[in-house]
């Protein structure tokens, strides 16, 4: 099949096969006698199996070893579950990092009076924290400080 088929069957852009053949995340393609790649039922398991990974927000480096151990029969499971623990505790932290940013921005957001006043800890926040955000002192982006 062409890039366009293997596209549709596996779900995955003709742009993302492309940049995955460049990279060498899946085989170069096959060529035609005019030179068209030509991929086969093998390419689009693959880019399934690529695309499904990319889903679950494995890195690139990741899902090179987990195609690697996909296509090893032999290979021990504790591998795989090594790597996947290993992205939990990497998704744990950007959970925990991402909850803490919005804990911030709620706080910061809160202490906002909201109105036409120029008076706003989340722009000072923002600045370095040059404001006092309970008394709402910000600074301008002059340098200035004001209530």
């Amino acid at each position: 099949m062409n890039i366009g088929q293997a596209a549709r069957a596996s779900g995955v852009s003709t742009k993302m096969i492309r940049y995955y053949e460049q990279t060498k995340l899946i085989r170069p393609a096959d060529r035609t006698d005019s030179n068209y790649r030509s991929f086969g039922a093998r390419d689009v398991n693959d880019l399934r199996f690529i695309k499904r990974a990319r889903t679950l927000g494995f890195s690139v480096e990741e899902i090179v070893n987990l195609l690697s151990l996909w296509r090893d029969r032999d290979r021990p499971s504790r591998e795989v579950k090594a790597i996947a623990d290993g992205h939990v505790k990497d998704l744990e932290v950007r959970i925990a990092e991402m909850q803490a940013m919005a804990d911030t921005l709620r706080h910061l957001s809160g202490c906002c009076a909201g109105d036409d006043r120029p008076d706003c800890p989340i722009l000072a926040d923002l600045a370095g924290g040059a404001g006092d955000v309970g008394g709402l002192t910000v600074a301008s982006p002059d340098g200035r400080f004001g209530r």
